[in-house]
């Protein structure tokens, strides 16, 4: 299978979901290999950095994309198969945000309290280990944590024409923040406009669930996933299927109402893979989910609703074709 390379120049980034003109247009099953930048652009390289005074917030989260899939309709279900994220910069960068993350005062949670400090934390990746090392900024402490590189963000165009930034989780999928988001997961979502016009970025070099501060381990990276399409049934919300589970993403404010969609939503997909009434279904997995939170910072919050395939019967979601994809991955 030929992989065809992506380098996207910064003029070339979108910081968005829809609006923009696509960057390419590709057939379904054409394997991408992408470079994203971090979510800072690049801004943050040294503790010296802050984002105060280094990070333009017109310009977080670039997305590498639009692209436009030939034959995807609204309606339709696009299908992207992570096949390996690979760290491209040698260091990452955390970083606390004046009025930003899970534990101060925000703009959408207003109290009287000043800002906490503007920090920020650089994490050197050593390959050869495969860890990223904290250094603690105000004690004294540095620990080895091994590198689980994930996506931020996945998504597609909205519907109606919106256009929606690229820190925004929602039915798209786009700015979701969850680890699931890994090498081996195949994302399904509905598409709204005609061609998709999917984009990704954000990488992780690894993050805790919740994402508490607001910012993980940000760092460039180079996505190697296979593209393809299904027509008809497309999801409500994100879908996610990895080799030991069924997943399904729901992006809300508060907090429980993201829960609620992602249960709802598992409740929806179980009917379609195992004929479960509705009630069966919700009455099956509220005895076997695990619920991770993905964000809590973000301008929705992303819950994740998992559901372990090995305490299942065998069931085929989509023709089977995260199992298909997995063995075209093999071929990269």
């Amino acid at each position: 299978m030929d992989v065809v390379e992506i380098v996207p120049t910064f003029e070339q980034y979108a910081f968005t979901f829809g609006g923009g003109a696509p960057l390419r247009r590709i057939q379904p099953g054409t394997a991408l290999r992408l470079w994203s930048d971090d979510a800072f652009c690049g801004a943050l390289r040294s503790v010296k950095d802050l984002s105060s005074e280094k990070v333009d917030l017109r310009y977080v989260n670039p997305q590498t994309g639009p692209f436009y899939v030939e034959g995807a309709e609204p309606g339709d279900t696009l299908a992207l198969h992570l096949v390996a994220l690979e760290p491209a910069r040698d260091f990452g960068a955390s970083a606390t945000i004046p009025f930003f993350g899970g534990l101060t005062s925000t703009d959408r949670v207003v109290t009287l309290q000043d800002a906490l400090p503007d920090t920020t934390w650089i994490y050197e990746l050593d390959r050869a280990k495969n860890t990223v090392t904290f250094v603690a900024a105000h004690s004294e402490l540095a620990v080895e944590l091994p590198v689980e590189p994930m996506l931020g963000t996945v998504g597609v165009a909205p519907p109606g024409g919106e256009v929606r930034s690229s820190l925004v989780p929602e039915r798209f999928g786009g700015n979701m923040d969850t680890p699931q988001m890994r090498a081996g997961t195949t994302c399904f979502l509905g598409v709204n406009v005609e061609g998709a016009l999917f984009s990704i970025g954000d990488g992780h070099y690894r993050q805790g669930e919740g994402e508490a501060c607001g910012t993980a381990v940000e760092g460039a990276m180079t996505t190697t996933l296979i593209v393809e399409l299904v027509k008809g049934g497309a999801p409500a919300w994100p879908r996610l299927e990895d080799d030991t589970h069924w997943m399904t993403v729901g992006s809300s404010r508060p907090l429980e109402d993201a829960w609620r969609i992602g249960q709802a939503e598992l409740v929806h997909w179980f009917g379609e893979l195992y004929g479960l009434h509705p009630m069966d279904a919700y009455q099956l997995l509220s005895q076997i989910t695990e619920v991770p939170i993905a964000n809590v910072v973000d301008a929705n919050y992303s819950a994740v609703v998992k559901a372990r395939k090995s305490l299942l019967p065998s069931a085929s979601a989509y023709g089977g074709l995260h199992a298909e994809l997995r063995s075209r991955a093999r071929s990269l």
